[in-house]
């Protein structure tokens, strides 16, 4: 049931009005494309950026779109968008600072940041963006993983001055990835990481996160987090306890509790 409501929140739930009725939700594309997506592309505001061709830019949204949750680097991003690096970095500024979009960037397995950036991830502040562009889509699809990492977050977004991250790293030959790391910005310290997994995969054989059990292990945490499609338990390996809780139960977590913490501080 709460799956349900969580592919409902996926596809629609970014916009109260798309959420209340079933009208706009089967035609949702020319809802939030008219009203919303085109207010903030093709209008005024893209030229304070210096920025002139903005069906270009249009088009470069509706790319990232398609793609959030990968991960990206200004080489691939120019070649397959035909869009110069340095137009692309200034498409990039613009969409984050008009909230449309969230730059991820990269840290070691220790949390250090890269003296260079190379490649970087990018995710829509709202999961519903890519089904008002394209189609909703259903819990079968190939897409399901990027949209959920997606969803988590645009929670944690609501949280002001969080300095969130993923980890990629090399290892010899093995290279290990963790989706989602919260950096202490004063100590410069991973505080958590969490894999974000659609999938039940991972709970009948939690000794193949080797990525995220690396990343345990070499900064001291004695526990780490993994989301599932509906499996909810506590998995030991060795001295470290992964946490296994449904995608949805973690999404409407980290929501409710923001929630809790806005309301106690006005």
């Amino acid at each position: 049931m709460l799956n349900h409501e969580f592919l409902q929140y996926l596809n629609f739930g970014g916009y109260p009005e798309v959420v209340l009725s079933a009208k706009i939700q089967k035609d949702m594309g020319r809802y939030v494309k008219n009203d919303i997506v085109d207010k903030v592309l093709l209008r005024d505001l893209p030229s304070l950026y210096g920025i002139r061709d903005v069906q270009e830019l249009n088009r470069f949204f509706t790319y990232l779109a398609y793609n959030t949750g990968n991960e990206f680097s200004y080489e691939t991003m120019s070649r397959e968008s035909g869009i110069q690096k340095e137009v692309l970095k200034k498409y990039l500024e613009y969409l984050e600072s008009a909230f449309l979009i969230k730059v991820l960037n990269k840290v070691d397995a220790n949390a250090k940041r890269f003296k260079r950036v190379t490649s970087f991830k990018v995710l829509l502040t709202n999961p519903s963006l890519r089904t008002a562009l394209f189609s909703p889509i259903k819990t079968t699809d190939g897409e399901m993983g990027n949209m959920v990492e997606t969803a988590i977050l645009s929670q944690w977004m609501h949280r002001e001055r969080l300095d969130l991250t993923y980890a990629r790293w090399k290892d010899g030959r093995f290279e290990g990835e963790v989706d989602l790391v919260l950096v202490d910005d004063k100590q410069f310290k991973p505080l958590w990481g969490v894999e974000i997994k659609w999938s039940n995969h991972y709970f009948e054989k939690p000794q193949e996160l080797v990525g995220l059990v690396q990343f345990c292990k070499l900064n001291n945490f004695n526990s780490g987090l993994v989301t599932s499609i509906d499996k909810h338990s506590v998995k030991e390996i060795g001295e470290l306890t992964l946490t296994f809780l449904p995608a949805a139960v973690y999404a409407y977590n980290i929501g409710e509790n923001t929630l809790k913490m806005k309301s106690t501080s006005y």
